[in-house]
C-alpha cells in the first residue's frame, strides 16, 4: 500500500476518537443527567441491531467464543470501566489514568503479535502521556482509588481488545459492518442488565434526548466503530492506540469552541504535544499482519 493510502487510512481512523470526544458535549447538553450506563447501552444495542438487520450474516460456529470476547473487551466491559472511572474521578482524570493504554498495547503487541519494540514508539507513548497531563493540568482533584483501578482496567480492556482484534481479524463470511454489528449487539446486551440494575431508565424522552441518543448510536457507534475496526485491521496497533488520545483532545476543543470553556497556555502545549506524539508513531507502511 502506498504511503498516501496509509495517510488516508490514518485520517479516516482518527475520525472515530474525534467523534467519541463529542460524547461529553452531547451527554451534557442533550441527555438526561447521571445516566452514563443507559447512554452506553442505548448507543451500542440499537446500533448493533440496525447493522445486523442490514447485514444478517452470523459468525461461524468456531468464532462465537472470539466474538463474545471481543464484544466484552471492546464494548461491554470497556464501557463499564470507562463510565465508572468518569463518575468517580473528577474532571478529565479518567482520561489521564487511561492514557497508559499505548504502553499496554506495545507490550501486548510484543507478546501476542511478535511486533518489534522501537525506542521511538516508547518515547512517543510517554510523550503523549505527558502531553495529556499538561492538557488536564488545571484540574485540582482528590483521586478515588476505585476510580483509578477501574480506569486502569478499562485501559487494559481497550488495549487487549485492539490487539486481539488485530490478531484474530474477522471471519471471511463477515463484512466489516457485520463484524461491527455483532460486537455492538453483544456488548449492548452485556451492558443492559447492569444499566437496569444501577440506573433508573428515563421515563420520558424530550426531542433533545432523542437527538442525543440517535447521534450516539448512529454516528458514535455504527459509523465510528466501523472505521475504528477497519483501522485496527490496516494499521499497527500502537498507531491506533495513540489515535485514541484524539478523543480527549476533541472533548477539550469542543468545550472550548461551543461551551465557552477556556484553555491555558499549558493546555495548549498539551494539545501540541499530542499532535507531535501522533505524528511520531505514524507508519510509513501499513501493518504487515493485515487480516481483514
Amino acid at each position: 500500500m502506498k504511503k498516501s493510502h496509509v495517510v488516508v487510512t490514518i485520517g479516516l481512523t482518527a475520525i472515530a476518537p474525534i467523534v467519541w470526544g463529542s460524547t461529553y458535549i452531547v451527554t451534557s447538553e442533550l441527555l438526561p443527567l447521571d445516566t452514563p450506563l443507559t447512554a452506553s447501552t442505548l448507543r451500542a444495542l440499537p446500533a448493533g441491531i440496525a447493522l445486523l438487520l442490514i447485514t444478517k450474516a452470523s459468525p461461524p460456529k468456531d468464532w462465537w467464543g472470539r466474538m463474545f470476547i471481543l464484544a466484552f473487551l471492546n464494548i461491554g466491559f470497556f464501557f463499564y470501566c470507562l463510565f465508572y472511572a468518569a463518575t468517580h474521578l473528577p474532571g478529565g482524570m479518567a482520561a489521564l489514568v487511561m492514557s497508559i493504554a499505548p504502553i499496554i498495547v506495545m507490550g501486548l503487541s510484543y507478546l501476542l503479535l511478535k511486533e518489534k519494540l522501537h525506542i521511538q514508539q516508547l518515547i512517543a507513548s510517554f510523550f503523549a502521556m505527558g502531553s495529556m497531563s499538561l492538557l488536564l493540568f488545571n484540574y485540582h482533584v482528590t483521586l478515588s482509588v476505585d476510580g483509578v483501578v477501574m480506569g486502569i482496567l478499562g485501559a487494559i480492556s481497550m488495549s487487549l481488545g485492539v490487539v486481539k482484534t488485530k490478531q484474530w481479524g474477522r471471519p471471511k463470511n463477515m463484512t466489516l459492518l457485520n463484524f461491527t454489528g455483532w460486537q455492538l449487539l453483544l456488548g449492548g446486551l452485556m451492558l443492559l442488565p447492569v444499566a437496569l440494575l444501577l440506573e433508573d431508565m428515563p421515563k420520558q424522552l424530550s426531542l433533545n434526548n432523542v437527538i442525543g441518543y440517535s447521534y450516539l448510536s448512529i454516528v458514535g457507534a455504527m459509523f465510528a466503530y466501523a472505521i475504528w475496526f477497519n483501522g485496527i485491521a490496516k494499521l499497527p496497533t500502537l498507531t491506533v492506540s495513540i489515535l485514541g488520545f484524539l478523543s480527549s483532545l476533541s472533548a477539550v476543543l469542543l468545550g472550548y469552541l461551543f461551551l465557552g470553556e477556556t484553555l491555558t497556555l499549558t493546555q495548549w502545549l498539551g494539545v501540541l504535544g499530542l499532535f507531535i506524539a501522533i505524528i511520531k508513531v505514524t507508519p510509513s507502511q501499513p501493518s504487515s499482519k493485515q487480516k481483514c
